[in-house]
């Protein structure tokens, strides 16, 4: 089996005590705290075309242990009407479980965890079946699917059989919304949208969409990544980017999922806090990153070539000439040691490039602009950059 090590190291326990159906082939788990709306997210699945094989949802109900009694409670309601809602629902192809409520230690209960204990089980039983290519599909309680989900996620990996992921696409939900708060998700996925673009300009290989409820990942990508961190926010962001590493994430355009914009204080950042910060005034989504910050990004990765064993005194040269704003940064971030270790560790070219946007990923590049910004550059109009961009790219 595949995970024995992973799940033996885990000490994972199995959750559902029902073995899987031979030949499922998806499993999509669904973290669930204090949702009122779960059972529409369920519903919309069971409107998919079913693929080929066998599809599994983990429904993971949970919360901190020192969560108050008022939500558990609602967590426990939850629960009993899933299991009712499931007996009553009888969809070909599809099996549904729910899990919990699963009390989660306080120090890290939130998001990260109870993604990562869906995903967990859903290893151990892919394990079980002996199905290193079994896909695990990472969904939110408050999202709903286009009818071709499965089978575009079915069709993208067997037309891709190397990507470790996919990542696919999306549209937040706008129906009932109106006035600012509509005015605020549209400009947030245009946000999303530019810095996306934004970061590929700069030649960085590893610019994705990175939303938790709209990624794919294989059983056996996600037990060499070393499973789900246990993050409370923003786990979708660091789980990818270190996805990365192992191999192709894809973009599944041919369907999408449907998050919700509702407004919330849940998590300290995400969609939700900041739709938040918007209607309080808190966030001018109106303006985003400088596009010049990520055309001096790209006058140094554009020298990748020439930083290949690079001796110290012709690294310093070079930085010379580039822009102020990428020149100080480097020096700032003492880049120097990160950049000397992988040029020590690289045989050839090709490694050295894969290593060095290991330590130039995508964590850094946010601290490199904000660092631009608070230093050189402002924020401008968000619709004046994606022009520029535009006209750049």
């Amino acid at each position: 089996m595949f995970a024995q090590k992973y799940l033996s190291k885990k000490g994972k326990e199995p959750l559902i005590n029902l073995p899987p159906e031979k030949g499922t082939g998806i499993i999509v788990v669904i973290p669930c705290f204090n949702e009122p709306d779960v059972l529409l997210t369920l519903i919309s699945l069971t409107s998919c075309v079913a693929p080929s094989f066998p599809v599994e949802v983990l429904i993971v109900i949970n919360h901190s242990e020192i969560e108050a009694n008022d939500i558990k409670n609602f967590n426990k309601e939850t629960k009993r009407k899933i299991q009712n809602w499931i007996f009553e629902t009888r969809i070909k192809n599809i099996t549904f479980f729910v899990i919990g409520p699963v009390e989660l230690p306080k120090k890290w209960a939130g998001a990260g965890l109870a993604r990562k204990t869906g995903m967990d089980e859903a290893v151990l039983r892919f394990d079980t079946l002996g199905n290193p290519r079994g896909l695990i599909v990472s969904l939110d309680a408050d999202t709903l699917v286009a009818k071709n989900y499965f089978v575009e996620i079915e069709k993208h990996f067997i037309k891709n059989p190397k990507d470790v992921g996919a990542t696919i696409s999306f549209q937040h939900q706008i129906t009932n919304l109106s006035g600012k708060h509509l005015e605020g998700i549209q400009l947030y996925e245009k946000y999303l949208a530019y810095y996306k673009n934004a970061i590929q300009y700069t030649g960085y290989p590893y610019s994705m969409f990175t939303v938790g409820s709209a990624f794919v990942v294989t059983a056996e990508a996600y037990v060499r990544r070393g499973g789900m961190n246990r993050r409370q926010a923003g786990e979708d962001f660091y789980f990818l980017q270190n996805l990365a590493q192992l191999g192709s994430i894809g973009e599944i355009i041919s369907t999408t999922v449907y998050p919700s914009a509702r407004l919330s204080d849940r998590v300290p950042f995400g969609t939700g806090p900041i739709l938040q910060k918007w209607m309080n005034n808190e966030e001018d989504l109106r303006k985003t990153y400088n596009v010049n910050a990520f055309k001096d990004l790209k006058s140094f990765f554009d020298k990748l070539p020439e930083l290949y064993e690079i001796s110290e005194d012709n690294y310093r040269t070079l930085l010379l000439k580039l822009p102020k704003t990428v020149f100080e940064f480097l020096d700032f971030d003492n880049f120097w040691d990160e950049l000397n270790e992988v040029n020590q560790n690289s045989s050839n070219f090709d490694n050295f490039r894969k290593r060095f946007f290991q330590k130039f990923n995508a964590f850094k590049i946010l601290k490199y602009l904000n660092f631009a910004h608070e230093n050189f550059y402002q924020k401008e109009n968000l619709e004046e950059q994606l022009r520029i961009l535009k006209e750049e790219a």
